[in-house]
């Protein structure tokens, strides 16, 4: 995410910059911590920010959502997907991820249509992992789909493998942090041969990272998980792709491009309504902007508390077992679900 925005600066200010100002960009590291994250909003707050940027993990920008909310801070909050960020609708909060509701209902109808209706979920504690459980049973039951839940917490992963046996199940998805317990489970349920024919799903996304593959060698493929591109970047997208695999040393993930386009959002915000707060977060509706994987605009969604990209692209993908550097897209959504 950092790469993605700070490239997004550094071509704002190759091209003039904001108004013929410099973009900056001040960074303060959460550490996926809510308390962190809330004393980051205070700080960049009294630095004099114009608005805010980033955050990958839920609950840390839930805090920051919520500290901004109550400060009067413009926050574009770039990755995380929690349906209701802040307690109550605001104006100072808007987001680029697809909301959690949408991304995981588009992957229980791929379970459905993979043929799957026994599904094991093996979660930790969190409001994000309950919130996705909750929203795949309530997509799945309609359709004649079971969600068993596996404690990762009290289970060793051998015991998961003996529970999913013993309930028949068909699919198992890693509710949980990585790379514990992720990696340990995976790898049993991968040299289980009673669950030869078991599929092994990720929604929250962890296979599209490298440290995935570099844990897990060839027991990370064909795991499906969400990953927010679209089959087709756009031309700008294709260009900030390469410009990134350069600076990365390695293909950009998602991340990336949400990074991108959250710095290039709140540049043309500045250039047409200045850096005064309040008048940043009354021009949520007004923005039309050409990113990375489509036109961004900004939306009142029902059920989401924050202004949202409502057609942000959503994807399940894996990693091909027979090239586990190239992704397969098996199943893939660019508008509203």
């Amino acid at each position: 995410m950092l790469a993605g925005l700070e490239l997004a600066v550094h071509d704002v200010n190759a091209a003039g910059g904001v108004a013929g100002r410099r973009f900056e960009l001040v960074v303060r590291d959460t550490a996926a911590d809510p308390g962190r994250a809330t004393a980051a909003v205070d700080e960049l707050a009294g630095l004099g920010v114009a608005a805010l940027a980033g955050e990958y993990h839920s609950v840390a920008a839930r805090a920051a959502a919520a500290r901004a909310d109550a400060l009067g801070l413009p926050f574009l909050c770039s990755s995380a997907v929690l349906d209701a960020l802040t307690e109550q609708p605001t104006d100072w909060v808007a987001r680029l991820a697809p909301p959690q509701s949408r991304g995981w209902r588009i992957y229980a109808d791929f379970l459905i249509g993979a043929g799957h209706r026994r599904i094991a979920v093996a979660a930790e504690p969190g409001v994000y992992w309950a919130s996705g459980t909750r929203i795949l049973r309530d997509r799945l039951a309609p359709r004649g789909g079971t969600v068993i839940d596996l404690d990762a917490r009290a289970l060793s992963p051998a015991a998961v493998c003996d529970a999913l046996v013993g309930h028949h199940t068909t699919a198992l998805l890693l509710l949980v942090g990585f790379p514990e317990p992720a990696v340990p489970i995976v790898r049993s349920v991968r040299r289980d041969p009673r669950l030869a024919g078991l599929m092994t799903g990720a929604p929250a996304g962890q296979p599209e990272f490298a440290e995935w593959m570099a844990l897990l060698g060839e027991d990370g493929a064909a795991i499906p998980f969400l990953r927010y591109l679209p089959e087709r970047l756009t031309p700008l997208g294709a260009c900030v792709g390469s410009a990134l695999r350069s600076r990365l040393a390695e293909a950009p993930s998602f991340v990336a491009f949400e990074g991108y386009d959250t710095m290039l959002v709140l540049a043309e915000m500045l250039r047409s309504h200045g850096a005064d707060r309040s008048r940043i977060a009354a021009s949520w509706r007004h923005v039309a902007v050409d990113g990375t994987r489509g036109r961004i605009r900004f939306l009142r969604t029902p059920g989401v508390s924050v202004w949202q990209w409502a057609s942000a692209p959503v994807q399940v993908v894996d990693r091909d077992p027979a090239e586990p550097g190239r992704f397969r897209i098996l199943h893939a959504s660019e508008g509203n679900t």
